[in-house]
């Protein structure tokens, strides 16, 4: 592989404090994970299982939705699952569609039912959890591929989701973010559902590891650590040459004509570097994008919202982000 910039910031420098009730995510995480083998070393069945029991605690809670409803829906690599939320004060039409992280490999709508139910209540608007097929069952490009069928069907299909006619938005965390990029990548390309916006959350845009927030961050007590980066991408990608796809590698791609984006970026993770680095390459092709960097912040901190004000911050931004965007829409 072949890198722009390989080379770190000597010295790499100091962590950035934590933020208490961060901190306070990051020990109790730490804690109950410890109680299990790496998830590397088990069965993917077993690490799933683990991880999802690991994260339930974080999933409970929080709003009531008006609705919840499942469904399946037709890919190219067989139906996949979609969960649509819908709150009690619906006052945006439209939808948010979520991709769920987990490296592409470990997460779903069942882990990230709390952060769903968030977005659905601050927003007022129909949140749909979009289950992709993962790692290593599915290998790169079949999520990605399975998300753009996905999004192609509800896209045609609102009306029988019961989905107001409105604005429709894409967004995930980490792998989750990744994924949105690729899709709507494809779906400015051949036409078609036409995305208002995009929604990123501490994603993965790049396969750069020589970033000075990899080595601040990355060892593995700030959460996500570069050994499960490099575990993940080992699992999702299969082909040597998959790693230099502009489809995955988004700092290859061509980004120009994307709708506009919001962008939530954590101060301690060792993403945070790529993060800063994508936004300047949206910014650089013409796009809209808004990048908020939430101090003393760790990926994955939007799960710790029972307990984290700066969470909630961060979920508030995003829902008003998405209305001014949809009202710029309703205004063209």
């Amino acid at each position: 592989m072949n890198f722009d910039d390989p080379a770190f910031t000597i010295p790499t420098g100091l962590p950035a404090p934590l933020d208490p009730q961060i901190a306070q995510f990051i020990q109790q995480m730490a804690t109950e994970g410890s109680k299990y083998p790496r998830r590397d070393t088990m069965p993917i069945d077993e690490a799933r299982r683990i991880a999802a029991k690991v994260r339930a605690p974080w999933a409970v809670g929080g709003p009531a939705m008006a609705n919840v409803d499942e469904r399946r829906v037709p890919t190219r690599h067989g139906d996949v699952r979609i969960r649509v939320y819908r709150p009690v004060a619906c006052r945006q039409p439209g939808a948010l569609m979520y991709l769920p992280g987990g490296g592409f490999v470990l997460f779903s709508v069942d882990t990230h039912d709390r952060l769903m139910r968030e977005y659905a209540e601050r927003a007022g608007m129909v949140v749909i959890g979009l289950d992709y097929p993962r790692a290593p069952e599915a290998r790169f490009p079949q999520p990605l591929e399975a998300c753009i069928d996905a999004v192609r069907w509800i896209g045609a299909n609102a009306a029988g989701l019961h989905i107001d006619a409105g604005p429709l938005f894409i967004g995930g965390d980490s792998a989750g973010a990744n994924l949105s990029v690729g899709t709507a990548l494809a779906l400015r390309d051949e036409g078609g559902v036409a995305l208002a916006g995009l929604v990123l959350n501490y994603g993965t845009f790049g396969n750069n590891l020589f970033r000075n927030s990899v080595v601040r961050y990355g060892a593995g007590d700030y959460g996500l650590s570069a050994h499960m980066m490099i575990w993940f991408r080992g699992m999702y990608i299969e082909r040597g040459q998959d790693f230099s796809d502009p489809r995955y590698d988004l700092m290859r791609a061509d980004v120009a004509g994307l709708p506009p984006v919001w962008m939530v970026i954590t101060e301690c993770d060792p993403l945070h570097d790529d993060s800063v680095a994508f936004q300047h390459k949206l910014e650089q092709a013409g796009v809209d994008v808004l990048a908020t960097i939430y101090r003393g912040t760790v990926h994955s901190f939007l799960e710790a919202v029972s307990i984290a004000e700066v969470a909630a911050t961060a979920f508030d931004d995003t829902a008003q982000w998405l209305h001014r965007i949809a009202a710029r829409t309703a205004g063209r």
